[in-house]
Formats: structure tokens, sequence, C-alpha cells
């Protein structure tokens, strides 16, 4: 009988090769709820294939440089450890409030060889690290518990609730903007042009839990919180 010893490697990640799935996730997931939500011209936008999915990106040459410069520095703090959770914040034009705020939140799974994000939850209701509005290592192995189809399985699905999330939020009813909250650990490090931020809260506000995905390095949990369609001020 002949003895297997060699070790499978398609299941082993990289905490580089995790950090880039989850800030192609974060990339892939903005550019989905800016589409879905009217925040740009449904025209600035062109179809790709991702995930088994077509997906929408912007082909805005502002928000394109944007989204270019906030993923590097994430994927940075993302191989420190630093990152606790990325907030896309929806703010009205003419009213000044925060309606909509999608939350991701980022923890390191045990034994992936980096420093912990920490257990972030719900905070909206509660008090929260550094907010950095946008203006070490990588190499490490882990043995992977499911193949990058699972992990883009259940990417898939995150985005797929995204495109239906017209289905259960309230209609936008005023030219909308939008932010990008990046909580960090105290001890990252902060370029100059990134400032701390206001977190934005909205009061009283409903709250939809998405699916998570983890890489087995990093875990990423989804939530969406709206601020309901009969308190505004129409």
């Amino acid at each position: 009988m002949q003895s297997h010893t060699a070790v499978d490697t398609r299941n082993i990640i990289t905490i580089k090769g995790s950090v880039d799935i989850v800030s192609d996730f974060f990339f892939t997931a903005i550019n989905s709820i800016l589409y879905q939500r009217g925040i740009y011209q449904p025209e600035t936008f062109k179809r790709e294939s991702k995930y088994g999915l077509t997906v929408l990106t912007s082909t805005d040459p502002g928000l394109t440089t944007y989204l270019a410069s906030i993923m590097g520095q994430m994927e940075t703090w993302l191989l420190k450890g630093n990152v606790q959770r990325l907030v896309v914040v929806v703010t009205g034009v003419d009213s000044g409030e925060t309606l909509e705020r999608w939350q991701f939140n980022v923890t390191v799974e045990d034994g992936a060889g980096i420093g912990s994000a920490g257990t972030v939850g719900d905070e909206n209701s509660a008090s929260a690290p550094n907010r950095r509005g946008g203006g070490g290592g990588g190499n490490g192995k882990v043995q992977c518990r499911k193949s990058v189809r699972e992990i883009h399985n259940e990417i898939q699905a995150i985005i797929r609730q995204i495109t239906a999330s017209v289905t259960f939020l309230p209609l936008l009813n005023e030219p909308c903007s939008f932010d990008l909250l990046v909580y960090t650990d105290r001890d990252a490090v902060v370029p100059r042009k990134w400032e701390d931020s206001d977190p934005r809260y909205i009061m009283n506000s409903q709250e939809v839990k998405l699916r998570s995905f983890t890489t087995s390095v990093h875990k990423v949990d989804s939530m969406v919180t709206y601020k309901e369609a009969d308190e505004w001020d129409i």
C-alpha cells in the first residue's frame, strides 16, 4: 500500500491572500450599494462577472480613484490586524441626515497569526474605537477549512442580499451622498490625510443582519441599519 505524505496545498491560504479576498469584497460591496441605492447614476456603472454573479462596478474616474486609495490603506491595516469594521454611510444631501449605515465587522480568526482586531457588534448603540474618515507581515500561511470556491459562494450570498435590499429598505426620497468610515485599533498608523469622524449614528434605527463569510484568517459579518420611512420629513 502506498503511503501519502504530500501536503494538500489547495486549502492553504496566506494572510496576504485573505487580505486580497476581503479587500476585493469590500470594493465590490461598496459599488453594489452605490448602484442599488442610486447614489450614482446607473449609466456610470459597467457589468462584470465576479463570484459567479454579474456585478456592477463604477466607471466614474473620481470615485474609482477614491476607492482605490481607500482599499490600498485598508489592505495595509488588514495585514496588521488593525481593522475592526468598515461602514458605508448614506446621507441625505438636503436634510443632512444619516439614512443608512452598511456595517462590515472584521475579526481575525484564532490561529491566524496576526494581531486580533477584536470582537465588535452593533456600534449603532455602543461606544466605538477609532473611526477614520477616508480622505507588516503577510507571508504567513493558515490551513483553510474551505476552498476558494466555498468562500466565493459565501460572498456571493452577501452580494445577492445587497442587491435584494431594495425590497425592504425605504425609498431614498432625496439626493444622497456617501462616506466611508474605517474603525481601527488605537495603535494603527494613520496617514495625515485621514481624520477622525463622527460615527454618524441613526437614532431609533431598524437593523437587518446580512450573511457573513470567513477565509479562515478573517471573518466578515454584515448588517445594514436604516431610518424608517415614516420618520422622514417628506
